[in-house]
């Protein structure tokens, strides 16, 4: 994610003139999975916001096949790689061969893994070890990989998008909270209504997606970036950020009481962040210079729910960590009322 800030506004034309672009991109991602505009809005949100998104829902609701249109609408290579538990971290990462030159010689070669991609599908990510999971946690937030002590950057830009199935959980392992901490968003992909059901069947042979071409190429992504980038974050905003995030660890001030009951530890800066960037995306696709609080609305829940350590009592009295983060958002005021604490 990008830490660049500007305070020279972009003017009327330059807003349109990427949120177009955008939406292009959108439409894309709306006709390949057909009834879950809410969920694909997010989806390009997170990449424009150069974030990794967290996709958990039952099997056959599309999420694949959302991933395989995102990185053909952007023009960018793609690579699925399906975790299973004798997935090895090398599998991920590549690593060297020894291989002759021919004339009898034999030197070890890198060869490199589906990580050296621009869209990472990494499917089903909770079936793989530990070990194998965390050769991610550098690639995700470094955009680089190391093996035998070699560093070797990754193409940009690099997204990571995984897929987990919310409950088939023998032969699994939850995924540590530093790696879902590096998760921009977790979203939840639902099912469809009725209405929409009908228009697969009718449109859908064998559920196909349409075929799609490039929206976007290196230049007009590159342009996309920079224009999130000048998306203006006002002071009072990004006040309003701080205190939310604030609000979930147990021992503030400002926590509400089911916060203090439920959590053991709350959203790290890293989720600040993480909203700051999402909400600069968000308003571009609104078509603003600048971010309000209604970006931050859109955005903070997936932003923050999966980043909350949660106490057993949570599990026991059915609270999620979006519950708690809607207390958060009840609790915590848009306008300061105080000074802030040194």
């Amino acid at each position: 994610m990008s830490t660049g800030t500007t305070e020279t506004l972009l003017s009327p034309a330059e807003v349109e003139r990427a949120r177009t672009a955008a939406l292009k991109i959108l439409a894309g991602l709306d006709r390949t999975l057909l009834g879950q505009e809410a969920l694909t809005r997010l989806v390009l949100v997170g990449c424009l916001a150069r974030g990794h998104v967290l996709l958990e829902g039952l099997p056959g609701l599309g999420k694949t096949e959302l991933v395989k249109a995102l990185a053909t609408l952007l023009g960018l290579d793609f690579r699925r790689l399906q975790f299973t538990p004798d997935l090895m971290p090398g599998d991920v990462t590549g690593g060297h061969i020894l291989e002759g030159d021919g004339s009898g010689a034999r030197r070890l070669v890198f060869h490199p893994g589906p990580v050296f991609a621009n869209v990472l599908l990494a499917d089903e990510i909770n079936r793989a070890s530990p070990k194998t999971q965390s050769a991610l946690l550098e690639a995700m937030q470094e955009r680089r990989v190391t093996v035998i002590g070699e560093t070797r950057e990754l193409p940009e830009p690099f997204y990571v998008l995984a897929t987990q199935n919310p409950i088939e959980l023998e032969g699994t392992y939850p995924l540590p909270e530093a790696q879902l901490d590096r998760f921009l968003f977790k979203l939840d992909v639902g099912g469809v209504a009725r209405g929409v059901l009908e228009s697969i069947l009718m449109e859908r042979r064998a559920g196909r997606p349409p075929a799609l071409s490039p929206a976007a190429d290196a230049a007009s992504l590159a342009e996309l970036f920079r224009a999130v980038d000048a998306i203006y974050l006002p002071r009072a905003v990004a006040g309003w950020i701080a205190r939310l995030v604030e609000a979930t660890h147990p021992k503030s001030p400002s926590a509400p009481e089911r916060v203090r009951t439920y959590v053991r530890h709350g959203a790290s800066p890293r989720g600040a962040i993480a909203i700051g960037e999402a909400a600069r995306a968000h308003a571009l696709l609104a078509g603003k210079p600048n971010v309000g609080f209604d970006d931050v609305r859109a955005v903070a829940l997936p932003a923050l729910a999966h980043r909350l350590v949660l106490d057993y009592r949570a599990r026991l009295d059915g609270v999620s960590g979006a519950d708690l983060v809607r207390a958060a958002f009840e609790a915590v005021p848009e306008v300061d009322e105080g000074p802030a604490p040194r």
